[in-house]
């Protein structure tokens, strides 16, 4: 099947700096993971600024500070069209046809709604009206007729008109409720019409995560999941994983679809360890959450191939997470809760120097006599208590770019 091609419109692409262009940028990542054809198309910009595989169609009469259009801007601004639209309007219009042609969606950002460039405005709706545009999608961040520092700038009549009314065939799609609210008044439409697609944030880049720590994961579901659970230990007896193992069941009890993710490795050349290591497998199948508590040995690119991590992807895993547990019978120190704690996120264990000693009382310690039902209501209500941690996975679930893409843009790109 030939894949589905979308384009992208603004007056400007990266490396410009701006708002819209980041997020320009992150649409096109997302639409190529996807496995779609990306196309971008703006005034200034740059291909080596783009995701790799990123189509780039340069035009200079796009950008709002192109010579003629800022000149024809002085015109427009003031209340009187300039000689020279129609031939502006016209060039744009030929330029952008075979750009538009072969594109199954169209994405506009603010083209048809701010004044910065209305005989491109104007072009892209002779060309929608010609039938060149398949579907067109308006992203709108801002309005020229509602905002106070531009609405003297736009004045009643043709052109300017274009930019408060809503086009026939034309999604319109704003970046928050309070926009939605805004563009429904002004064009006297139902506010459900118009549908919103936040923003979003990218966790890999945000949290400094290496590509091979960021590609497991998204192998182990730790962005989709409701709790990310750490134990940054080795697979041994002292560390008690079948405590661990009893809590999830607890935890998906209740409701939740928690990974607790165990990074360090059994030792493949003691026998008694792989026995205890494959104990805890079978273990982990009987309660049900095989997909719940995972073991990095486990989780790498080629299933069935024991696979180990160093330090740093330990650290990129701690940032992903929600909390540190440790569940030991018995540690010498307890070095995990000092990690856990310089890299921000609570400390959820057993009583090992390390937390009574040093962390008590910033970290919740349990007793040897707790079961995994109360432990598991410690945790939970240690994250509610916090409002940065359950905003944290809030963020992590619903707002990072790839979330926002699969639960919101692709459904439309499909169409």
């Amino acid at each position: 099947m030939q894949k589905k091609s979308i384009g992208i419109l603004h007056y400007s692409a990266p490396p410009v700096i701006g708002g819209v262009e980041a997020v320009i940028k992150a649409h096109s990542i997302e639409i190529l993971r996807a496995g779609y054809t990306c196309t971008i198309i703006s005034g200034r910009g740059e291909q080596a600024a783009l995701p790799a595989d990123t189509n780039f169609i340069s035009i200079p009469e796009i950008d709002s500070s192109h010579p003629h259009i800022r000149a024809a801007n002085q015109h427009l601004e003031s209340g009187r069209i300039p000689p020279n639209f129609e031939d502006l309007e016209q060039q744009l219009t030929q330029k952008l046809k075979p750009a538009f042609a072969p594109l199954d969606h169209l994405i506009v950002h603010n083209v048809l709604t701010k004044h910065f460039n209305l005989p491109l405005t104007k072009a892209i709706l002779n060309l929608k009206e010609q039938g060149v545009i398949n579907h067109l999608l308006a992203w709108c961040h801002d309005f020229t007729w509602t905002s106070p520092s531009s609405r003297s700038k736009v004045h009643e009549g043709d052109p300017w008109d274009l930019l408060r009314s809503k086009w026939a065939n034309t999604l319109y799609v704003t970046i928050s409720d309070e926009r939605q609210q805004t563009l429904a008044k002004l064009f006297d439409c139902p506010a459900e019409d118009i549908p919103v697609i936040y923003n979003g944030v990218n966790p890999e880049q945000l949290l400094g995560i290496s590509t091979t720590g960021w590609e497991i994961i998204q192998r182990l579901g730790m962005l989709e999941s409701d709790l990310n659970v750490l134990m940054p230990v080795r697979v041994t007896q002292a560390k008690n994983i079948e405590f661990a193992i009893e809590v999830a069941a607890c935890l998906i009890e209740r409701g939740l679809d928690p990974r607790f993710v165990l990074t360090g490795p059994p030792d493949p050349h003691d026998t008694d360890s792989m026995k205890y290591y494959q104990s805890l497998i079978d273990y982990r199948d009987q309660l049900g959450v095989r997909n719940n508590l995972r073991f990095i040995f486990e989780s790498g690119p080629n299933p069935g191939q024991p696979y180990t991590i160093d330090e740093n992807m330990v650290g990129d895993l701690y940032r992903i997470s929600d909390l540190m547990f440790m569940p030991s019978h018995r540690e010498g120190f307890g070095m995990p809760v000092l990690e856990a704690a310089l890299v921000g996120i609570p400390v959820v264990s057993r009583e090992v120097p390390a937390a009574q000693e040093i962390a008590d009382p910033d970290a919740v310690i349990f007793k040897q006599e707790t079961t995994p039902n109360e432990v598991a209501d410690l945790i939970l209500q240690l994250l509610e208590r916090s409002p940065t941690a359950r905003f944290k996975r809030k963020a992590r679930k619903e707002f990072t770019w790839q979330a926002i893409f699969e639960n919101k843009i692709q459904p439309i790109l499909e169409y």
